[in-house]
Protein backbone atom coordinates (compact mmCIF):
# COMPACT_ATOMS: atom_id res chain seq x y z
CA UNK A 1 0.00 0.00 0.00
CA UNK A 2 0.76 3.69 -0.51
CA UNK A 3 0.23 6.96 0.03
CA UNK A 4 -0.13 10.09 -1.79
CA UNK A 5 1.74 12.40 0.34
CA UNK A 6 5.25 13.15 0.28
CA UNK A 7 6.83 16.08 2.42
CA UNK A 8 10.76 15.53 1.63
CA UNK A 9 11.75 16.79 -2.28
CA UNK A 10 14.46 19.14 -3.64
CA UNK A 11 14.51 21.42 -6.29
CA UNK A 12 17.36 22.79 -8.42
CA UNK A 13 17.02 25.89 -6.24
CA UNK A 14 19.21 23.60 -3.92
CA UNK A 15 20.58 20.52 -4.75
CA UNK A 16 17.75 18.81 -6.98
CA UNK A 17 17.78 18.03 -10.40
CA UNK A 18 14.29 19.60 -11.54
CA UNK A 19 12.68 22.83 -11.65
CA UNK A 20 9.95 23.73 -9.28
CA UNK A 21 7.58 23.37 -11.86
CA UNK A 22 9.17 20.38 -13.07
CA UNK A 23 8.66 18.74 -9.25
CA UNK A 24 5.17 19.84 -8.82
CA UNK A 25 4.75 18.01 -12.41
CA UNK A 26 6.67 15.15 -11.48
CA UNK A 27 4.56 15.13 -8.76
CA UNK A 28 1.47 15.06 -10.35
CA UNK A 29 2.55 12.22 -12.55
CA UNK A 30 2.91 10.16 -9.75
CA UNK A 31 -0.72 11.10 -8.41
CA UNK A 32 0.69 12.88 -5.33
CA UNK A 33 -1.96 14.99 -3.69
CA UNK A 34 0.35 16.53 -1.19
CA UNK A 35 4.04 17.44 -1.85
CA UNK A 36 6.48 19.78 0.18
CA UNK A 37 9.05 21.48 -1.03
CA UNK A 38 12.16 21.42 1.20
CA UNK A 39 15.30 22.67 -0.47
CA UNK A 40 18.37 23.38 1.55
CA UNK A 41 18.67 26.62 3.63
CA UNK A 42 16.41 28.54 1.28
CA UNK A 43 12.84 29.14 -0.21
CA UNK A 44 13.17 30.70 -3.07
CA UNK A 45 11.57 27.93 -5.26
CA UNK A 46 8.06 27.87 -3.20
CA UNK A 47 6.23 30.58 -5.17
CA UNK A 48 7.06 28.71 -8.69
CA UNK A 49 5.95 25.68 -7.39
CA UNK A 50 2.88 26.83 -5.69
CA UNK A 51 1.78 28.64 -8.44
CA UNK A 52 1.56 25.21 -11.10
CA UNK A 53 0.76 23.11 -7.69
CA UNK A 54 -2.81 25.24 -7.64
CA UNK A 55 -2.90 24.66 -11.46
CA UNK A 56 -2.54 21.13 -11.33
CA UNK A 57 -4.58 19.91 -8.24
CA UNK A 58 -1.84 19.08 -5.96
CA UNK A 59 -1.40 20.47 -2.54
CA UNK A 60 2.01 22.21 -2.08
CA UNK A 61 3.51 22.72 1.51
CA UNK A 62 5.65 25.10 1.94
CA UNK A 63 8.86 23.62 3.50
CA UNK A 64 12.93 24.07 4.13
CA UNK A 65 15.84 21.53 4.87
CA UNK A 66 17.45 23.63 7.95
CA UNK A 67 21.66 22.80 8.24
CA UNK A 68 22.17 22.24 11.88
CA UNK A 69 25.74 21.34 14.07
CA UNK A 70 24.82 19.25 16.76
CA UNK A 71 27.92 18.10 18.83
CA UNK A 72 30.15 18.68 15.82
CA UNK A 73 27.98 16.48 13.51
CA UNK A 74 26.09 17.91 11.01
CA UNK A 75 21.80 17.06 11.21
CA UNK A 76 18.83 18.20 8.84
CA UNK A 77 16.29 19.32 10.01
CA UNK A 78 13.30 19.96 8.00
CA UNK A 79 10.33 23.06 8.30
CA UNK A 80 7.02 22.00 7.22
CA UNK A 81 3.87 24.29 6.21
CA UNK A 82 5.83 27.52 7.17
CA UNK A 83 5.32 30.98 5.69
CA UNK A 84 8.10 31.32 3.65
CA UNK A 85 8.66 35.14 4.15
CA UNK A 86 8.99 35.15 8.21
CA UNK A 87 11.73 37.37 8.37
CA UNK A 88 13.19 35.40 10.88
CA UNK A 89 13.50 32.34 9.23
CA UNK A 90 15.09 34.16 5.72
CA UNK A 91 17.52 35.89 7.59
CA UNK A 92 18.92 32.93 9.41
CA UNK A 93 18.71 31.05 6.12
CA UNK A 94 20.33 33.58 4.32
CA UNK A 95 23.25 33.40 7.16
CA UNK A 96 23.51 29.91 6.46
CA UNK A 97 24.11 30.00 2.82
CA UNK A 98 27.07 32.73 3.37
CA UNK A 99 28.50 30.06 5.21
CA UNK A 100 27.68 27.69 2.14
CA UNK A 101 29.89 29.75 0.01
CA UNK A 102 32.97 30.08 2.74
CA UNK A 103 32.54 26.46 2.62
CA UNK A 104 32.73 26.30 -1.00
CA UNK A 105 35.73 28.61 -0.76
CA UNK A 106 37.64 26.06 1.18
CA UNK A 107 36.59 23.01 -0.44
CA UNK A 108 38.04 24.28 -3.21
CA UNK A 109 41.46 25.29 -1.83
CA UNK A 110 41.24 21.65 -0.60
CA UNK A 111 40.66 20.08 -3.78
CA UNK A 112 43.37 22.70 -5.23
CA UNK A 113 46.10 21.00 -3.38
CA UNK A 114 45.55 17.35 -4.66
CA UNK A 115 45.30 18.85 -8.15
CA UNK A 116 42.37 19.91 -9.00
CA UNK A 117 42.05 23.32 -10.15
CA UNK A 118 39.38 26.00 -10.90
CA UNK A 119 37.12 23.34 -8.50
CA UNK A 120 34.85 27.02 -7.74
CA UNK A 121 34.27 28.37 -10.97
CA UNK A 122 33.67 25.09 -12.65
CA UNK A 123 31.05 23.54 -9.78
CA UNK A 124 29.39 27.60 -9.31
CA UNK A 125 28.57 26.93 -12.81
CA UNK A 126 26.33 24.20 -12.16
CA UNK A 127 24.24 26.10 -9.94
CA UNK A 128 20.80 27.01 -10.53
CA UNK A 129 19.47 28.34 -7.21
CA UNK A 130 21.07 30.24 -4.50
CA UNK A 131 23.27 27.54 -2.59
CA UNK A 132 26.09 25.84 -3.38
CA UNK A 133 26.25 22.21 -2.27
CA UNK A 134 29.23 19.37 -1.92
CA UNK A 135 26.82 17.70 -4.62
CA UNK A 136 27.28 20.39 -7.04
CA UNK A 137 31.20 19.74 -6.46
CA UNK A 138 30.86 16.02 -6.57
CA UNK A 139 28.65 16.51 -10.19
CA UNK A 140 31.84 18.61 -11.38
CA UNK A 141 34.42 15.83 -9.99
CA UNK A 142 32.79 13.58 -11.95
CA UNK A 143 31.60 15.88 -15.05
CA UNK A 144 35.72 16.63 -15.26
CA UNK A 145 36.63 12.40 -14.95
CA UNK A 146 38.29 12.72 -11.14
CA UNK A 147 35.22 10.40 -10.58
CA UNK A 148 32.69 7.34 -11.96
CA UNK A 149 29.48 8.68 -10.04
CA UNK A 150 28.63 11.14 -7.25
CA UNK A 151 29.18 8.18 -4.74
CA UNK A 152 33.09 7.83 -5.19
CA UNK A 153 33.56 11.69 -5.21
CA UNK A 154 31.84 11.50 -1.73
CA UNK A 155 34.19 8.97 -1.04
CA UNK A 156 37.37 9.81 -2.50
CA UNK A 157 36.80 13.75 -1.96
CA UNK A 158 33.87 15.61 -0.14
CA UNK A 159 32.99 13.03 2.64
CA UNK A 160 34.09 13.14 6.32
CA UNK A 161 37.71 12.78 6.58
CA UNK A 162 38.41 13.32 3.20
CA UNK A 163 40.48 15.67 1.50
CA UNK A 164 37.76 18.09 -0.09
CA UNK A 165 35.73 17.92 3.61
CA UNK A 166 35.50 21.25 4.92
CA UNK A 167 33.44 21.37 8.68
CA UNK A 168 31.39 23.96 9.24
CA UNK A 169 29.34 25.19 12.41
CA UNK A 170 25.80 25.44 11.10
CA UNK A 171 22.72 26.77 13.31
CA UNK A 172 22.26 25.10 16.79
CA UNK A 173 19.27 23.06 17.34
CA UNK A 174 17.36 25.57 19.25
CA UNK A 175 17.98 28.13 16.67
CA UNK A 176 16.66 25.93 13.56
CA UNK A 177 13.43 24.75 15.38
CA UNK A 178 13.23 28.66 16.63
CA UNK A 179 13.32 29.73 13.21
CA UNK A 180 10.73 27.03 11.87
CA UNK A 181 8.04 27.75 14.84
CA UNK A 182 8.66 31.88 14.14
CA UNK A 183 7.56 31.42 10.95
CA UNK A 184 4.57 29.01 12.09
CA UNK A 185 5.83 25.77 11.04
CA UNK A 186 6.42 21.97 12.31
CA UNK A 187 10.11 20.75 12.82
CA UNK A 188 11.10 17.92 11.54
CA UNK A 189 14.17 15.89 12.11
CA UNK A 190 15.03 14.13 8.58
CA UNK A 191 15.77 11.10 7.60
CA UNK A 192 17.17 9.46 11.14
CA UNK A 193 18.59 6.61 9.31
CA UNK A 194 21.24 8.54 7.90
CA UNK A 195 23.40 9.96 10.82
CA UNK A 196 25.45 6.95 11.41
CA UNK A 197 24.79 7.32 15.33
CA UNK A 198 24.70 5.26 18.20
CA UNK A 199 21.71 4.27 19.83
CA UNK A 200 23.08 6.53 22.86
CA UNK A 201 23.52 9.53 20.79
CA UNK A 202 20.26 9.02 19.20
CA UNK A 203 17.90 9.15 22.23
CA UNK A 204 19.78 11.98 22.80
CA UNK A 205 19.57 13.76 19.96
CA UNK A 206 15.86 13.93 20.39
CA UNK A 207 15.52 14.42 23.89
CA UNK A 208 17.44 17.91 23.12
CA UNK A 209 15.21 18.22 20.17
CA UNK A 210 12.32 17.50 22.43
CA UNK A 211 13.55 19.94 24.70
CA UNK A 212 13.81 22.47 22.22
CA UNK A 213 9.69 22.41 21.06
CA UNK A 214 10.74 19.91 18.07
CA UNK A 215 7.56 18.49 16.75
CA UNK A 216 8.00 15.18 14.27
CA UNK A 217 10.62 12.62 12.90
CA UNK A 218 10.95 10.90 9.74
CA UNK A 219 9.97 7.76 10.40
CA UNK A 220 9.90 7.04 6.82
CA UNK A 221 12.65 7.99 4.04
CA UNK A 222 13.83 6.92 1.12
CA UNK A 223 17.25 7.01 1.93
CA UNK A 224 16.66 4.56 4.66
CA UNK A 225 16.28 0.46 4.67
CA UNK A 226 12.44 -0.35 5.33
CA UNK A 227 13.69 -2.83 8.11
CA UNK A 228 14.32 0.24 10.06
CA UNK A 229 11.13 1.79 9.73
CA UNK A 230 9.36 -0.17 12.92
CA UNK A 231 12.42 1.38 15.05
CA UNK A 232 11.46 4.94 14.07
CA UNK A 233 8.28 4.36 14.36
CA UNK A 234 9.21 3.25 18.26
CA UNK A 235 11.25 6.35 19.13
CA UNK A 236 8.49 8.27 17.35
CA UNK A 237 6.40 6.86 20.16
CA UNK A 238 8.48 7.04 22.94
CA UNK A 239 9.26 10.60 22.29
CA UNK A 240 5.42 11.71 21.94
CA UNK A 241 6.77 12.91 18.19
CA UNK A 242 4.47 12.96 15.39
CA UNK A 243 5.76 10.93 12.01
CA UNK A 244 6.93 11.97 8.55
CA UNK A 245 7.50 10.63 6.04
CA UNK A 246 9.62 11.75 2.75
CA UNK A 247 11.48 10.28 -0.13
CA UNK A 248 14.11 12.86 -0.37
CA UNK A 249 13.93 13.38 -4.16
CA UNK A 250 16.39 14.84 -5.70
CA UNK A 251 16.60 13.66 -9.26
CA UNK A 252 14.94 10.84 -11.38
CA UNK A 253 17.59 9.52 -11.88
CA UNK A 254 18.31 8.79 -8.33
CA UNK A 255 18.72 5.07 -6.69
CA UNK A 256 16.26 5.25 -3.72
CA UNK A 257 12.97 6.11 -3.65
CA UNK A 258 10.89 7.71 -6.18
CA UNK A 259 8.92 10.56 -5.91
CA UNK A 260 6.18 9.71 -3.67
CA UNK A 261 6.34 6.25 -3.48
CA UNK A 262 6.51 5.83 0.50
CA UNK A 263 4.90 2.97 1.98
CA UNK A 264 1.59 3.05 4.59
CA UNK A 265 3.29 4.61 8.16
CA UNK A 266 2.79 2.03 10.71
CA UNK A 267 -0.47 2.44 12.39
CA UNK A 268 1.11 3.50 16.07
CA UNK A 269 2.15 6.34 14.43
CA UNK A 270 0.63 9.93 14.76
CA UNK A 271 0.98 11.26 10.96
CA UNK A 272 2.23 15.03 11.50
CA UNK A 273 -0.05 15.77 8.34
CA UNK A 274 -3.11 15.63 11.27
CA UNK A 275 -1.73 18.77 12.57
CA UNK A 276 -3.19 20.53 9.61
Amino acid sequence: MTISIDLHAHTRCSDGDLSPAGLVLRAKQQNLQVLAVTDHDTTEGIAEASEIAEQNQVKLVAGVEVSVTWENKTFHIVGLNIDPDNKQLTNGLAGLRVRRNLRAIEIAEKLAKKNIENALQGTQALVKGSIVSRTHFAQFLVNNGYCKNLQQAFKRYLGDGKPGCAKVQWASLEQAVSWIHGAGGLAVIAHPGRYKIGRARMHALLSHFKECGGDAIEVISGSQSPDVTPHFARLATEYELFASVGSDFHSPSQRWLELGRLPALPEICKPVWNCW
